[in-house]
This record gives C-alpha cells, structure tokens and sequence, in this order.
C-alpha cells in the first residue's frame, strides 16, 4: 500500500507501476469539497491516476463511476462523471471495464443526513425493487473483481446497475 499526496501525484509515478489491473473508487461531494475541489477530485484526481497507471503499465482500469453519468448533463455531480469516465477511456487501456451504480448502501462515519435517509427509504425500496434504485456497496466490490475474472466484452464496457447486482452475486 502507497500513501500518496494526490495534489502531486506526478511525483508519485512509482506507485502505479507494475500493476496490470487498477480499480479506482475515488470520491468526494460537493458539500465537503465545494464544487471546485468536487471536479478535482473526482474527475482530474481520477484522470492523473489512470493516465500514471496506464503509463505503469496497467492494461485493465475498472473505474466505479455513478448511474446518469453524462457528460452532457445539467448537474455537476452527472456531468463531472460522465466526463471522468471519457478521459478514463481515451487513456488506451487494453480493456476499461465502467461500473454505474445507483444509491450506495453502506454505512459511513461522516454524517450525510440527507443520503442517510435515502438510504433507509431505498433499502425498503430495495426489498421490492432490488436492482432499481440501490445497491450494497459489498456487491460493488464483488462486481468490480467479477470484472477483471471474466473475459471482456470489448474494450471498453459499462456496466449499469442491474448488471452489477448480476455480476456482484459471482
């Protein structure tokens, strides 16, 4: 494990080095970064990483991304995705396997009131709609080494919510 200082990641090329897959679950929110340090974080952190990684020689990125990524959108949170996970692409891995997931379920220790209680309402939700609105953030994991187990489907290929809640039970 490296510990690295992400506003000189550059400086830290060594630690992607050698590794023929990478997986990339990094994250933030616009509450606890602003809006500015939201992009740098989840699009020009995770951007750098993959272009150090690819350098490194990592062939297979597996990047967890967000259900309505577009970087068309309206909303900075879709937008800012939707564009990551194109300088993700355009980065030439032999293979970039893109996971969308819905709601997260999962337990945190900072308090988000308002996605705590999406939480609750979601994982009701859930017990009717299991594959609509949310997912375990467990089944996430799962799904991402899932991924890199099986043989690809091309060379980039996104998986939505379902198809991660199908994947994540391997």
């Amino acid at each position: 494990q490296a510990v690295v200082d992400f506003e000189q990641l550059s400086e830290h090329a060594a630690a992607f080095r050698g590794h023929d897959v990478g997986f990339c679950c990094l994250g933030t929110t616009r509450a606890k970064a602003g809006a500015d340090g939201f992009v740098r974080v989840d699009r020009d952190y995770v951007a750098q990483a993959a272009e150090l990684a690819r350098a490194g020689g990592c062939k297979h990125f597996v990047l967890q991304s967000s259900q309505g990524a577009n970087q068309d959108s309206c909303f900075l949170y879709l937008r800012v995705k939707g564009e990551v996970e194109n300088l993700v692409q355009s980065v030439g891995f032999d293979r970039c396997t893109i996971l969308r997931p819905a709601v997260l379920l999962c337990k945190r220790r900072e308090s988000r009131p308002a996605e705590w209680m999406a939480q609750q309402f979601l994982g009701v939700v859930a017990k009717v709609f299991p594959t609509a609105y949310s997912v375990p953030v467990e089944t996430v994991a799962r799904a991402m080494v899932a991924s890199v187990l099986q043989p690809g489907k091309g060379n980039v290929e996104v998986l939505e919510n379902a198809a991660i809640h199908e994947l994540g039970k391997t």
